[in-house]
């Protein structure tokens, strides 16, 4: 998910695609524990997800915070 992708979607939307996303990367995590994933690069690909996602939520909380 690119950050032009993340930036239009609505903070609820964000927080749905942040639990769905940590919810994946834990399964993920699993199952490449018991037996090696196809493509391990889908790990590091969730993890930067989540922080891209994690990121724009914390810009959105700091924006509300001083226009107020």
């Amino acid at each position: 998910m690119k950050m032009s992708e993340i930036k239009e979607l609505s903070s609820k939307e964000l927080l749905e695609r942040l639990d769905n996303e940590n919810s994946m990367l834990v399964r993920m995590r699993l199952n490449h524990a018991i037996s090696p994933l196809d493509n391990p690069m889908k790990i590091r690909y969730a993890r930067k997800n989540i922080a891209r996602i994690e990121t724009e939520l914390r810009k959105r909380e700091l924006n509300s915070k001083t226009n107020s």
